[in-house]
């Protein structure tokens, strides 16, 4: 939990709300918190085994209002320590983005779309 707090408050700038120690909650400007569990506590509390491996099948999607926030964001979750997977770039369905895997491995979609007018942007 310790290198997940700095990433996201010292690499990527955000606060945190709540700090419970087996997990954390970060504010986030009007939409909704965002939350990390270590993976112990997490596995205790829906009940599974914590050891596992590979792709889970979850990515975190963060949507943002342009195409330089998402240039800028990539490059802050680089340089705080993220794993780069897919540099931003055109997108096939007409967007802007890029993907990155925090210090934890969870995988964040990064990307800003001009299709209409009620995006749900995170910031």
């Amino acid at each position: 939990m310790e290198g997940a707090k700095r990433f996201y408050t010292e690499g990527l700038g955000w606060k945190i709300q709540n700090d419970f120690g087996i997990s954390v909650f970060f504010a986030s400007d009007g939409a909704s918190p965002v939350g990390f569990y270590g993976r112990e506590g997490l596995a205790a509390q829906v009940g599974t085994d914590q050891e596992g491996s590979g792709f889970s099948g979850l990515v975190l999607t963060y949507v943002v209002r342009s195409e330089a926030r998402v240039d800028e964001i990539m490059e802050e979750a680089r340089n705080a320590g993220a794993t780069v997977l897919k540099p931003a770039a055109a997108l096939p369905w007409g967007g802007y983005g890029g993907t990155f895997a925090d210090p934890e491995g969870y995988i964040w979609s990064l990307a800003y779309s001009a299709q209409g007018s009620d995006q749900p942007y995170a910031e």
